[in-house]
């Protein structure tokens, strides 16, 4: 196989130390390495730029980066090389496990690979793994859900949050939703958003009245601090309150009388550790599911723009825009 390689190169974006991405990133020409036997060399389509990426460039993600490191735990691309009898080149795959994927090339594992139907859009299909999953999760791994039970969930406006409204409005599932800004209300109700408030007091208030005394069944939040309390309030008795992000860099912030009289179970949702624990079965069955939906038109996450690996700069400092509508992603 290293024969086909010879004439291949490859551009990667590593850093040597943690710290703002916008200073230790670097961009870099190397050779992509031949697949061993049971590997695969991928050719990267897209991949976006993540919080959790960003948490491991600057060191205060969950597990550590081994430096020096090529960020990337997301993205999908197509085989060129195949030691594994279970892809062939041309395919299209997308990676189940941190894969380096802020690269025009890697070389992984079969066993960390995902076939994807040949209709779907790659931009879309890069962002799988992550969001789609997450809210999939949410609605299943914790409580079943009747049809027209509500959730309640912050942070409506994100990606995870899109997707569970689109997943939602499918399972006949109803969900409230706070954001930040109303400017987003008609955009999310347009996805099948049944409620839409602003995450402060007031907007506490109008949920309230306007459930009439129903209660959520299912909480999700991706803020912390004040924001994570007001779902809580919304819940029924014995209801559970997932935490899967902290965006607002702040505590849970959790009474006595909510766990000793309501009986609230509070849990907490690490994608990775899903991936990595659940039977190969659940895994494929879910990502099947998931990936039927987007190759349909069904879940759909907004993209603001693609950049090359080059333009690293633009690409990091477009996620601070106060304009910018969507995942930004490398596309190499």
């Amino acid at each position: 196989m290293s024969s086909e390689l010879t004439n291949l190169s490859g551009q990667q974006l590593l850093f040597r130390q943690t710290g703002d991405p916008r200073d230790v990133l670097e961009w870099a020409p190397f050779s992509p390495q031949a697949p061993a036997a049971g590997e695969v060399l991928v050719r990267i389509s897209a991949a976006p730029i993540n919080p959790a990426d960003l948490n491991l460039i600057e060191g205060t993600y969950g597990v550590k980066a081994i430096l020096p490191a090529v960020p990337g735990i997301e993205g999908c691309g197509i085989v060129e090389i195949s030691g594994s009898d279970d892809f062939h080149p041309g395919e299209p795959v997308m990676f189940l496990r941190r894969a380096s994927t802020w690269a025009t090339h890697t070389t992984v594992p079969a066993s960390a690979l995902f076939k994807l139907p040949p209709a779907i859009d790659l931009v879309q299909a890069a962002m799988l793994k992550v969001n789609p999953a997450t809210a999939w999760q949410l609605l299943h791994g914790f409580s079943a859900l009747n049809a027209g039970e509500w959730i309640v969930q912050n942070l409506g406006n994100s990606a995870v949050g899109r997707c569970v409204i689109q997943l939602s409005r499918d399972l006949g599932v109803r969900t409230i939703s706070f954001v930040r800004s109303a400017s987003v209300a008609d955009e999310l109700r347009q996805l099948g958003a049944d409620q839409v408030f602003i995450d402060d007091e007031e907007g506490l208030a109008a949920a309230k009245t306007m459930l009439g005394g129903a209660k959520a069944a299912l909480a999700f939040n991706a803020v912390g601090g004040e924001s994570a309390l007001r779902l809580m309030k919304l819940l029924r008795e014995s209801a559970t309150h997932i935490t899967y992000g902290a965006m607002g860099r702040k505590p849970l912030t959790l009474s006595n009388g909510m766990l000793i009289f309501r009986d609230l179970r509070i849990r907490g949702l690490w994608l990775t550790r899903w991936v990595e624990n659940a039977p190969v079965e659940e895994v494929t069955a879910i990502y099947q599911n998931l990936a039927r939906r987007v190759t349909a038109g069904q879940l759909v996450q907004p993209v603001d723009g693609t950049f090359p690996l080059s333009a690293f700069q633009d690409a990091v400092a477009r996620l601070d825009a106060p304009e910018r509508a969507g995942k930004v992603l490398f596309a190499p």
